[in-house]
């Protein structure tokens, strides 16, 4: 796949690109340089909401029966 790099040093990323990676408006690219070629490493960084939904109760796994959101809720109520 080629990009064309325009006028005002803008990139298209191509669609089959962006469906593969889940790209949409919001998301950031990291472009880092490989020292030494002539190639750049991209990487992909989701807004923050998307960032959020993926770690929306990854915690319950290692604590099923503890609701970690609540208690620090009450913790802060408590220091306030």
């Amino acid at each position: 796949m080629i990009s064309t790099v325009t006028q005002r040093n803008m990139i298209t990323i191509p669609a089959e690109v962006g469906r593969h990676y889940g790209i949409k408006p919001g998301y950031q690219l990291d472009w880092q340089v490989v020292d030494g070629t002539d190639e750049i490493l991209v990487r992909v960084i989701p807004d923050r909401s998307a960032l959020a939904r993926q770690l929306l109760g990854k915690g319950r796994r290692f604590s099923p029966e503890r609701d970690a959101v609540q208690e620090l809720v009450e913790e802060r109520a408590t220091d306030g």
